[in-house]
């Protein structure tokens, strides 16, 4: 059995590096692009510290485990940033950080003191691998990549039950000391599971990670890249933005698309492919933004309290409008008030 791990974790290894390659090969390279390669290395890496018989290489062994440690903090980073297509922001690398510091405490504390130790460390990976499966249900409904739309099932799904089960695995292993059958179970999941995702990402997709150069929110329709079968779509779409669609609250790409008499997939297409939107929210928010902004801006507005200003733009709660607010402008609603109004 020993082999065995030895020789799937091998599999793993291979098949995460040329994941790994895959994503870096394309270009422009993006942040996003940099988080899928350390992913590809977090999953190397534990593939190289999976089978106990594989003999330790310094300093790559020290690298390997520290790498693995922090596997699915990695991957929760990878995730977030292609499913909700966050900003690659130095906050983002914190469970990483904190996965990678629990990781050492364990290894530096003996047994059975340790085991507790290990056993926070495992939850924690359940509890992000709870929040990647509650990101990419939550991005679905609105994500117009049809590259992202066709592998969010078959990989990231399977990675995120993968890890559910390295983690019941691991406490199985803690309680019983019994690591044999556990480490052929992961060896061999793992190395089914890199080659499915180096399988779906060896030809990149254009599109499937964000691009830095993307359009501005509230850009319009670049007519040379709307095609012509899709022009009277494009002017309905502009008119019924016009006309305020974007200040109702819940409104859906499918409700829209059943209003202007299209099918989905098409106004789907038209927005990402001609206003250079990855979501739904991403184009709403354009235009909520720059009414927000200049709400903000209105000295006759100025006592009025900035969820009012909120609902009033479509949104259902003050948390949401000020994330997206400060990830367009890099400040809170509050902040970009005072120094609209101070500086008049």
């Amino acid at each position: 059995m020993e082999a065995l791990s030895i020789l799937f974790a091998g599999i793993a290894v291979g098949a995460a590096l040329t994941l790994g390659a895959a994503v870096l090969r394309e270009k422009p390279r993006t942040p996003a692009h940099w988080v899928g390669g350390l992913f590809s290395l977090s999953v190397a890496g534990y593939g190289l510290v999976v089978p106990e018989g594989l003999p330790p290489v310094q300093p790559f062994a020290a690298i390997a485990q520290t790498l693995a440690w922090a596997g699915t903090a990695y991957f929760w980073l990878f995730a977030v940033t292609v499913f909700s297509d966050a900003r690659v922001r130095p906050i983002l690398f914190a469970p990483v950080a904190f996965m990678s510091l629990v990781g050492v405490m364990g290894a530096l504390t003996p047994r059975p003191a340790s085991a507790g130790i290990w056993l926070a460390h495992n939850l924690f990976e359940v509890a992000l691998t709870a929040h990647i499966l509650w990101t990419i249900w939550k991005s679905a409904g609105g994500d117009l990549v049809e590259a992202r739309r066709s592998v969010r099932a078959p990989f990231f799904a399977a990675v995120c039950l993968y890890a559910i089960a390295q983690s019941g695995i691991e406490i199985v292993e803690i309680a019983t000391g019994d690591r044999s059958w556990g480490m052929f179970a992961l060896a061999l999941t793992l190395a089914a599971l890199s080659l499915l995702g180096s399988a779906l990402f060896v030809q990149l997709r254009p599109g499937l990670l964000p691009d830095t150069a993307a359009r501005s929110p509230d850009a319009p329709a670049d007519d040379a890249r709307v095609p012509a079968a899709d022009r009277a779509l494009a002017a309905k779409l502009e008119a019924a933005m016009e006309a305020g669609a974007w200040r109702r609250e819940g409104l859906t790409i499918g409700a829209l698309a059943a209003e202007l008499g299209a099918p989905e997939h098409r106004l789907r297409r038209l927005i990402n492919d001609s206003l250079g939107h990855r979501n739904f929210a991403d184009f709403l928010n354009g235009r909520r933004i720059a009414a927000a902004k200049a709400a903000l801006a209105d000295p006759a507005r100025a006592r009025e309290p900035v969820s009012a200003i909120a609902f009033d733009l479509g949104y259902a709660s003050l948390g949401p409008f000020n994330r997206a607010f400060k990830d367009a402008t890099g400040q809170t609603p509050t902040e970009w008030r005072k120094g609209a109004l101070d500086g008049r």
